[in-house]
């Protein structure tokens, strides 16, 4: 029997979750959360073998709750079960240490399919999702240049261009050269995803 733990902060699609699980026989929902600091708090009172977590919750996101349960729990898996399907949004999750990104849109039978696969210790991808990290590996991560890396941490630092223009004894224009070069390696437009973009690949 799989003891399964489903944590979403709406009722009618928590509902519609547990219903369906519950049309399995070799699975169990033994509690459901809420918010995503519930999901916590269950999973480690509950140690369900498995938790279905959606990714936005109140509180805490489904992923920084995925990483604090396997933190204190590595045994428990956990599944994302989502309508977001963004890169950033699918490999946060990863990273945090979910073993399956499933898609609520998805049909039934996949949903299920994918529970008993990481209940088994194998990986449950939805193949879009599975698409997308592929394409991902494939994509080579994206190089700055030293100077473009120096404008770019002024920027993180909250300078604006005429200040990072002082700062480096550059003009204007190149600084803002720079940051359309930054701007079309990282795939952004504008400053702020510049920089969390960046970050996200250890450019800074």
């Amino acid at each position: 029997m799989i003891r399964v733990l489903v944590a979403d902060d709406h009722p009618v699609v928590r509902g519609g979750i547990v219903a369906l699980l519950q049309t399995a026989p070799d699975v169990e929902v033994v509690g459901e959360a809420t918010t995503g600091l519930e999901a916590v708090d269950l999973a480690l009172a509950l140690t369900p073998d498995l938790v279905l977590m959606d990714l936005r919750m109140p509180g805490i996101d489904g992923d920084e709750a995925t990483a604090r349960i396997l933190a204190a729990r590595p045994s428990i898996k956990v599944v994302i079960l989502t309508t977001y399907e963004t890169d950033d949004s699918i490999l946060t999750a990863i990273e945090a240490g979910a073993s399956g990104y499933l898609l609520k849109a998805a049909p039934q039978e996949e949903i299920l399919t994918g529970v008993r696969s990481v209940a088994r210790g194998e990986v449950a991808l939805a193949p879009r999702i599975a698409a997308v990290l592929v394409q991902r590996l494939k994509s080579p991560t994206p190089t700055l240049s030293p100077r473009e890396t120096e404008v770019l941490k002024l920027v993180a630092a909250g300078q604006s261009n005429p200040s990072i223009a002082a700062s480096l004894f550059l003009s204007e224009a190149t600084v803002k050269t720079h940051l359309i070069h930054v701007f079309e390696k990282l795939g952004v437009s504008d400053r702020t995803r510049a920089v969390t973009k960046a970050m996200e690949l250890g450019l800074l």
